[in-house]
């Protein structure tokens, strides 16, 4: 197919959006048309949990006028997801079964690592500008309505990320809770969020600096892009250019703003509030510039499905900031650098001279991977309970562009690697909310990486060379080495038996002496 017409839609927390793009191999992604309904379920959901029945009766009528505007292009593929609204409401497998009954759409839930992951894609859509300024000290904030994520770059290398429950709407619930009038919300809101950048300021910007900032919001953006508009400086602004801005914004009556700017009276207290955000985000940061390149969640979905459909190729190795991400939590848990590499080195191999036997995935070697990197995490805080401690630290710690399935995985792996296996019908907190495939994927990565762990046992990376290859039912695992692997060989029975239930092979070791 030398073209396709795709649909993006976006549940989220203040407005619905639809955007339909033209895929084609020699245009790449080309947006048709863009259509936004303003609905806030965030305000009720991040409130009470739950979506009111006049709010879905409003969702299935927006997505019902989606659906007739898809056909009028005549889309051929779609993508709806929901982001933090949806992600609260504790009926959501109801409402959205509901809604798919009513429109015939299908809404998937994004975790807030995997929404992220997509908002960052989205900006790869404009790669230039995007490759100049990470290869320099930049964060990229992106402002949502129920929370904020300020992911750190160095070098072209994601070496942070961090989630602040400090959203758009949250914070302007709180305003309208202490009846705050606006001429408060600049020392108000500065107040509210400067105590969490305090903390992220001091756990991952005392080493660094940081010299811009690349906005991902639905307020202050489309501003930002105003400025020197058809200039080459177009969607960016000065540090000194955004305070004067505010300082505007903050002495002008909320109609004034709202003609000025030509948005409606009723978003101009999210505006303020998006904007003090930012302006504490400068300073905390002490960047000196900001851009906006006025992209949404829909790009990023647009994006993404492209690229599976091969009709563009991300010029940006997106899987070595996930590997990046997992690294700088080993880093800031005190994990081994030469350990880990040794251990990714052996689990990788084997992995890749299994696959005839394990039918498992690229992405499944991406996990086998970040749990190689992540297996002794725990340490930091137990070495005793390791797994429980690491799975844990998995569990509780952002990794960007993983699902919370994919994360429950790691977790999952990590921890058996060092506990006792949990079968399936165990009843058991830590296997809970694993389906039966992702689980027997699990079990094949934990063998795998039980078994790269007993060919290092005392951590000394004895394994200058591993080569492994299969001979009748036997996994032989060829290492050279001139080091005495005594204690290597006589604990490996445990860690090969496992492997022997799981893929029917029993792991030999096999040691040929270096000269």
């Amino acid at each position: 197919m030398s073209s396709e017409v795709f649909a993006a839609i976006d549940v989220g927390s203040y407005e619905m959006a639809l955007k339909v793009f033209e895929l084609s191999a020699g245009k790449g992604v080309k947006e048709l048309d863009h259509v936004r309904h303003r609905l806030d379920i965030g305000s009720e959901t991040y409130a009470t949990g739950r979506i009111s029945h006049r709010h879905v009766e409003e969702i299935i009528r927006i997505l019902l006028d989606f659906k007739n505007i898809m056909k009028s292009y005549d889309v051929t593929h779609y993508q709806a997801y929901g982001t933090s609204a949806i992600r609260e409401t504790k009926d959501i497998e109801v409402v959205k079964e509901l809604i798919e009954q009513r429109t015939g759409i299908h809404i998937d839930v994004l975790s807030n690592s995997e929404q992220r992951f997509l908002d960052y894609k989205s900006i790869a859509l404009k790669y230039d500008q995007f490759e100049s300024l990470i290869s320099r000290p930049t964060a990229i904030v992106d402002i949502g309505g129920g929370s904020i994520q300020i992911s750190l770059f160095e070098k072209d290398t994601l070496v942070a990320t961090q989630n602040l429950k400090t959203g758009v709407l949250r914070i302007h619930s709180t305003m309208k809770e202490v009846h705050a009038t606006r001429l408060k919300y600049m020392d108000l809101v500065s107040e509210l969020v400067n105590s969490q950048l305090y903390v992220f300021a001091k756990m991952y910007l005392k080493d660094r600096g940081v010299e811009n900032i690349i906005l991902i919001d639905d307020y202050v953006s489309p501003l930002i892009q105003r400025l020197n508009q058809g200039l080459e400086k177009e969607g960016c602004a000065t540090r000194e250019e955004y305070f004067k801005f505010i300082k505007q914004a903050n002495s002008t009556s909320e109609i004034e703003v709202g003609k000025k700017l030509n948005i409606p009276e009723e978003n101009v207290p999210l505006l303020y509030v998006s904007g003090v955000l930012i302006k504490c985000i400068l300073e905390a940061t002490n960047a000196s510039s900001i851009w906006a390149p006025g992209i949404t969640l829909c790009d990023g979905i647009a994006y993404e499905y492209a690229e599976k459909r091969n009709f563009i190729k991300s010029p940006h190795d997106f899987e070595q900031d996930i590997i990046a991400c997992a690294k700088n939590i080993s880093k800031r848990f005190m994990g081994s650098k030469s350990r880990r590499e040794t251990l990714q080195r052996i689990a990788l191999t084997i992995f890749d001279n299994t696959r005839d036997y394990h039918g498992l995935s690229k992405r499944d070697r991406l996990l086998l991977q970040i749990s190689s990197i992540l297996h002794d995490c725990g340490k930091y805080i137990s070495m005793v309970n390791l797994g429980d401690c690491s799975y844990n630290i998995i569990m509780s710690t952002e990794i960007i562009g993983l699902s919370h399935a994919e994360r429950l995985m790691v977790a999952n792996i990590v921890r058996f690697n060092h506990e006792i296996f949990e079968y399936y019908d165990s009843t058991s907190p830590f296997t809970k909310g694993l389906s039966m495939e992702e689980y027997l994927r699990v079990a094949k990565l934990t063998a795998i990486l039980r078994i790269a762990n007993g060919l290092d046992r005392t951590h000394k990376q004895k394994f200058k060379d591993v080569k492994v290859f299969i001979k009748d039912n036997d996994l032989i695992i060829n290492v050279d080495t001139r080091d005495d692997i005594t204690l290597e060989k006589g604990l490996f029975s445990n860690r090969a038996s496992f492997f022997e239930e799981v893929f029917g092979l029993r792991p030999v070791i096999r040691q040929k002496k270096m000269l």
